[in-house]
C-alpha cells in the first residue's frame, strides 16, 4: 500500500512538471506580446524652439544726403524751373524731402504747401522756410541742398553737329559748348559766330572769333543762362 502511494505521488509530480514546462513558453510569449503592443503613456519630450524672435522695426532716421555726390552751386546761382532741391529739416524726417521746381516756379512741401522759389538763392530759401515752419516746429533747422541744376540752359543754332539746348553744370564758354555739340560743320563760318544775350529786356550781340580763340589770341566768351550762340 505504501509503495502504491509513493508511485502515485511520483507520477503526480512528473505530471505537474510536464504541465509547467509546456505552459511556461506560451505564457512568456503572451506576456512579451502584451508588452510589445501595449501603448506607451509616456509623453514625448518637448522640443525647445531655437528660432529667433522677429526683429522689431526701427524708426526711420532722418534722410541723409551724401555730401560727396553734391556739386556746389555756381557763384550767384538763383533757383530756376526744373532744378532739383533737397529740403532737410533736422530731426523731422516727415518734413525732409526732395522736390523739383515746377514750371510755375513753385515747390510743394508738407505742412506749408506751395512756396514760390524761382529767383531765390539757396540761403534765401532756407530763411523763408525756417520762418514758415516756426508755426509747426520748435526752432526748425532747415538745410537747402541743390541736387541738380537744369534751369541754367544755353542754346546753340546753326552750322554745328548737334544744335539744341544745353544745360550749364558750371561755368561754360562758347568753345566748350561747341565741343559738346560735336563741333562746327563743314560749311560753318567760324569767324562770324556770335552770342545773343538778353539783359533787362535789351538784346546784345557778342562776337566770337573761333580761330583766334583756338590760337590763344582771343579769350573765350563766358556764357550766361539764356544765351543763344549762333553759328552762320
Amino acid at each position: 500500500m505504501l509503495k502504491f502511494k509513493l508511485k502515485a505521488t511520483y507520477g503526480l509530480a512528473v505530471l505537474l512538471l510536464a504541465m509547467g514546462s509546456y505552459s511556461s513558453p506560451a505564457l512568456a510569449q503572451s506576456q512579451d506580446s502584451k508588452s510589445s503592443t501595449a501603448p506607451s503613456n509616456v509623453p514625448a519630450p518637448a522640443q525647445s524652439s531655437t528660432a529667433a524672435a522677429p526683429a522689431q522695426p526701427q524708426a526711420n532716421p532722418d534722410p541723409v544726403v551724401d555730401p560727396t555726390s553734391i556739386k556746389p552751386a555756381p557763384a550767384g546761382y538763383r533757383i530756376g524751373v526744373d532744378d532739383s532741391l533737397y529740403i532737410s529739416v533736422w530731426r523731422e524726417p516727415d518734413l525732409s524731402t526732395q522736390v523739383m521746381v515746377r514750371p510755375d516756379g513753385v515747390i510743394t512741401l508738407p505742412l506749408i504747401n506751395d512756396v514760390k522759389v524761382v529767383g531765390l538763392s539757396p540761403e534765401e530759401l532756407k530763411n523763408l522756410l525756417t520762418d514758415k515752419l516756426k508755426a509747426f516746429v520748435n526752432e526748425p533747422q532747415v538745410t537747402v541742398v541743390v541736387r541738380d541744376i537744369r534751369s541754367r540752359k544755353v542754346f546753340l543754332v546753326g552750322q554745328v553737329g548737334h544744335p539744341g539746348s544745353f544745360i550749364m553744370s558750371g561755368d561754360m564758354g562758347v568753345l566748350e559748348l561747341l565741343a559738346q555739340a560735336g563741333g562746327l560743320s563743314q560749311f560753318a563760318k567760324s569767324e562770324s559766330i556770335y552770342v545773343l544775350r538778353s539783359d533787362n529786356g535789351r538784346q546784345s550781340k557778342i562776337p566770337f572769333k573761333y580761330k583766334r580763340v583756338i590760337d590763344g589770341k582771343m579769350q573765350d566768351v563766358k556764357l550766361q543762362p539764356g544765351d543763344m550762340v549762333v553759328v552762320p
